[in-house]
């Protein structure tokens, strides 16, 4: 089992701040899964505190056994990230958690400006199935087996999943 990000963060990641920043933080997450939504707020509130001193990744990693929404709720994330609206369906999907089946994703596919028809269309199709499969491997390759898993500047963290916790794990990560 892999202590270490494989693959390391590239340039068809899902990334939030400064591709230079001083650290990075990765979360292999599950759109259904409750802990996820837990940590959607503390990584908002990471986010925050770091600045652009920070870069924020987020990979799929659907655990369809627990959570049947999960996968389809990752292809319309992947669905909207070609069209510039990976971040705004990411929130929308860990604020509405609970409420994802097909039908709830047409709506939110819409509220972020996307055309339900064609986001029907894709889900059907499974046309971003392979992006999310992708994400699934590499969290497997990396050792992740629930989620969330976060990796901090390449190697995982398993410290608390707490805002002040991380915060100094990766203040620590910078200062090294």
């Amino acid at each position: 089992m892999s202590e270490g990000l494989i693959p390391p963060v590239g340039p068809d990641d899902h990334a939030q701040g400064p591709p230079d920043a001083p650290v990075t933080l990765v979360e292999y997450g599950d759109f259904q899964c409750p802990y996820c939504g837990a940590a959607y707020p503390v990584v908002h509130a990471v986010q925050k505190a770091m600045g652009k001193r920070l870069r924020f990744v987020f990979r799929n990693f659907p655990l369809k056994q627990s959570h049947p929404n999960a996968e389809h709720a990752a292809e319309l994330a992947e669905a909207a990230a070609t069209k510039g609206k990976f971040w705004p369906m990411h929130a929308l999907l860990f604020e509405n958690q609970r409420a994802l089946t097909d039908e709830h994703l047409l709506r939110y596919a819409e509220q972020v400006g996307l055309d339900p028809a064609w986001a029907a269309q894709m889900l059907a199709e499974g046309a971003f199935a392979r992006e999310v499969s992708q994400d699934f491997r590499s969290g497997v390759r990396s050792g992740v087996n629930g989620t969330p898993t976060f990796f901090i500047n390449g190697m995982r963290y398993d410290g608390a999943a707490d805002a002040e916790s991380m915060i100094e794990a990766l203040e620590g990560a910078i200062s090294r």
